[in-house]
């Protein structure tokens, strides 16, 4: 086998080797630093609590020293691929580079170290951010108000659709559908039936973007609205949005954008002049905020003026020369957070937007469309690309042409971690056979885009001369092919020694 197709590129070694737990390090009397002694008087434990409430063995923490800690968590880094390591282009994720500076802010003393019950006197800087905040995103957007309240984007999705059922409430209408692109994300028609409405499907054109006469034709008296991602998975604008807004508020019908592709041109168009009346944002995307693990999210909503006086409480409001939080709503749908949004990621994105400033907004979708659009002109001679001519964030390419050689796009997509990269978004959307859907960024620059465009070229080869090498990747990883389908039914939460463990591994 030539060099070309190795199973294991020499630039992924540092991906084997073992790991393990903090507690394999963990030796009697290792310990990182030590607290200096009290110089106030010492008060035992049972003098202070209840016994009831006083463990009886002491807690097992593992015994490490600092090199030990930070070298055991360097090498989980290292397990994983993550954004600080090399290109991730998960398509409609927009999985850019989070600068360190959003870090640094969130972590000032005065900003990540305030209780949120604490009195309005010593948190006016907060709630002056957020206030700002609102405004700031609402003229990105060009719409009338903001909630900071959803936690991720699929709760933006909901609220999104309780302001449309407390709109046609209010007003008496007797609505039930929501028509929905079949280029749309997955929890849309969740976010749909979630609060009662039925969700109707609308089939795309050829070219890849809603066939407009034929959803033009769908709606009627009982349509409460549409939910429109644009642009769409397919990384296509919809030009006929305009035109549609217009037919359903002919209704008193009520048109959501799905905000999650905003990164493609945002401070570029006008969300309000498309007659969007709500959008949600994800700021893990488009904001450059933590993405996944887990953690906090945000996903703020976007209203015109017909939906703001239905948007959740408490809400920030100036109050003379400060700001206090207000649950003073007449049409109010309730909470949708305990407190306020998740504040510390409100304030990475503040950081992110007041770095860029108005130009540098604009810059960042500019970038944004000019690597996809590169990157597309690459792959699509390697996977074609499904719909031809430019595509504005992401494009989605078809690899049905691997499968007469026994490869499926899983299989490329579990190679490509052995070439260093993250693979994209496999099997959607779903009108597109084996898609493949890359989204680059702005954050890579042409060399990081030459390096994977080289890499699926490489893997395509294989594909048609070793193609044992693909369906059986990855090759260069902890751990290898996974049965994904056995791990999901026969969970193993139990950590347990290999000397511990049976005959047959488990």
């Amino acid at each position: 086998m030539s060099g070309e197709t190795h199973p294991v590129p020499a630039d992924s070694a540092a991906c084997r080797g073992s790991v393990g737990l903090i507690f394999d390090r963990s030796q009697p009397g290792h310990r990182g630093f030590e607290l200096p002694g009290l110089d106030v008087p010492v008060s035992e434990l049972s003098e202070l609590l209840p016994a009831s409430l006083l463990r009886q063995d002491p807690p097992r923490l593992p015994e490490v020293t600092e090199p030990e800690v930070v070298r055991h968590y360097i090498g989980l880094s290292l397990l994983n691929h993550h954004v600080d390591r090399d290109l991730y282009p998960l398509g409609s994720c927009t999985m850019k580079y989070n600068p360190k500076i959003n870090e640094d802010i969130a972590r000032v003393p005065g900003l990540g170290g305030i209780h949120p019950d604490a009195p309005r006197e010593a948190v006016q800087g907060m709630l002056a951010l957020m206030w700002q905040f609102e405004r700031d995103l609402a003229a990105v957007l060009d719409m009338d108000a903001v909630s900071l309240h959803p936690a991720a984007g699929a709760q933006g999705e909901m609220l999104g659709m309780k302001l449309f059922r407390a709109y046609h409430d209010h007003h008496g209408n007797r609505k039930r559908t929501i028509l929905i692109p079949d280029s749309a994300h997955g929890t849309n028609p969740a976010s749909v039936a979630m609060v009662g409405y039925q969700p109707v499907q609308v089939a795309s054109g050829d070219d890849g973007r809603i066939d407009s006469e034929k959803l033009l034709g769908m709606i009627d008296e009982e349509t409460a609205g549409i939910m429109i991602t644009n642009p769409s998975t397919l990384g296509l604008f919809e030009p006929e949005i305009g035109r549609v807004a217009e037919r359903m508020h002919a209704v008193d019908g009520l048109v959501y954008m799905d905000g999650a592709n905003l990164n493609a041109f945002m401070g570029l168009a006008s969300v309000g002049a498309m007659g969007v009346d709500a959008i949600h944002v994800n700021l893990h995307k488009t904001f450059s905020t933590p993405h996944g693990g887990g953690g906090p999210g945000a996903g703020p909503v976007g209203v015109d003026k017909k939906l703001e006086p239905f948007l959740p409480t408490p809400r920030v409001v100036k109050d003379g020369d400060g700001f206090r939080m207000t649950c003073e709503a007449p049409h109010t749908i309730g909470r949708m957070h305990p407190y306020y949004g998740n504040v510390g990621v409100i304030v990475r994105a503040m950081v992110y937007l007041r770095t860029l400033g108005a130009e540098g907004v604009r810059a960042v979708a500019r970038a944004a469309m000019v690597n996809a659009n590169y990157l597309k002109h690459k792959v699509d001679p390697i996977f074609p690309v499904a719909k031809p001519g430019p595509c504005m964030h992401e494009f989605v390419s078809s690899l049905a042409w691997t499968r007469q050689h026994g490869v499926k796009n899983i299989d490329v997509a579990k190679r490509l971690l052995d070439y260093g990269f993250h693979a994209p978004t496999v099997s959607f959307p779903l009108i597109v056979p084996d898609a493949f859907m890359i989204e680059p960024t702005e954050t890579e620059t042409s060399g990081s885009l030459d390096r994977f465009a080289g890499a699926l070229a490489r893997i395509a080869n294989e594909v048609r001369e070793h193609p044992e090498v693909v369906a059986s990747a990855p090759h260069a990883t902890r751990v290898g092919r996974l049965d994904e389908a056995g791990a999901a039914r026969r969970l193993k939460i139990r950590y347990e020694k290999p000397e511990d463990a049976g005959a047959d591994g488990r």
